[in-house]
């Protein structure tokens, strides 16, 4: 049997790739174990501006514009809501964050994702203020993995299985386990260590846990970010997270991380933390890269042979439009935006 492509990996990137594939009516086969992958554990944060210097990236407005328009599609198509847009608030760490806060604000290119600065917010212990974020959203990655999968098994397209370096025959075309396949794309998370042409990459793989918790008090309806972040799901239920911890690479969450992020949390929201009663604490290993870019493209030596990986905590604002982008290039031989072509690793 001949198809157009094999994917291997069905965390986010790999199952928003296969999607668009197959709407181009290409031929897709998905090769993924089931296993639990970063992108299940994800809590899926969409936050334009980010870190210390408040910076919206060039294509955000693009990315953004493109994550909405194919959730909102995904969501039509499973008649189900996975991307829920709710404003943010900063909490601002000090005189000099305040300063840039107040800097941006005034900016005509942030006035779309930053409103203005309160003094205070009922409920939350703030001495420098908040910054009022817009545009900012979540996507419930985990259950819409979960309909991909579904949608993937009952068309035939996913093979419950691991990917074994060994089946695969390099050629022109490929082979592997009797399928011809034209092209073959890793979307393996952190794997991509192990991945024997792509493991000269430099993916620095980042260990994060998350906890899911009840408030019998009534949450704040509002995004949270004070170095780390908090996610009501509902009026009691939330999430918060996320760690740092660039030295471990094992999936168990551990009672040290539990008790970092609810002290973290009971800082600036103490009334959610001091109730709150843990219903789930998860780990997973992000797919971060050393320039914080992804990694896109064929191998330098085996053409037929791609990556579409290194997403990050970004992923869920950064694939839609990424992945729109590969598949230009796969389709229509347009170029790589040159920050994720991994010709720059060449």
């Amino acid at each position: 049997m001949k198809i157009d492509y094999l994917i291997v990996g069905q965390g986010l990137a790999g199952s928003l790739l296969a999607w668009r594939l197959i709407q181009h009516g290409q031929t897709i086969r998905m090769i993924d174990d089931g296993r639990q992958n970063a992108s299940q554990v994800a809590a899926g944060l969409i936050n334009p501006v980010t870190g210390m210097r408040l910076v919206k990236a060039p294509d955000t407005d693009r990315q953004l514009r493109l994550a909405r328009c194919f959730y909102r599609h995904l969501e039509g198509f499973f008649d189900q809501t996975f991307f829920f847009e709710k404003p943010m608030l900063r909490l601002l760490s000090d005189e000099k964050e305040q300063q840039r806060a107040h800097k941006r604000c005034q900016s005509p290119e942030y006035q779309r994702f930053l409103s203005t600065i309160l003094p205070h917010y009922p409920g939350l212990h703030s001495p420098f203020g908040l910054l009022q974020q817009q545009q900012t959203a979540y996507l419930t990655t985990k259950p819409l993995l979960a309909c991909l999968r579904q949608w993937f098994k009952k068309h035939g397209i996913l093979i419950n299985d691991r990917f074994n370096p060994a089946d695969l025959t390099l050629s022109t075309p490929l082979t592997w386990r009797g399928l011809t396949v034209e092209r073959l794309i890793f979307c393996q998370g952190h794997e991509n260590l192990e991945n024997p042409w792509f493991d000269y990459l430099p993916l620095k793989p980042v260990k994060g846990e998350i906890l899911t918790a009840f408030s019998p008090l009534p949450l704040i309806d509002r995004l949270l970010n004070y170095g780390h972040w908090f996610i009501p799901l509902d009026k009691h239920m939330f999430k918060s997270g996320a760690s740092f911890d660039r030295d471990t690479r094992d999936t168990q969450p551990t009672a040290r991380v539990r008790q970092q992020l609810l002290a973290h949390l009971e800082r600036v929201y103490p009334t959610a933390a001091a109730h709150a009663e843990i219903h789930q604490h998860q780990a997973g290993i992000r797919p971060t890269t050393a320039d914080r870019k992804p990694f896109i493209g064929p191998h330098p030596v085996h053409k037929n042979i791609y990556i579409f990986n290194g997403f990050g905590a970004k992923g869920s604002l950064q694939i839609p439009y990424y992945s729109q982008c590969f598949i230009r290039h796969l389709l229509h031989n347009h170029p790589l935006p040159t920050d994720c072509d991994i010709r720059r690793y060449a």
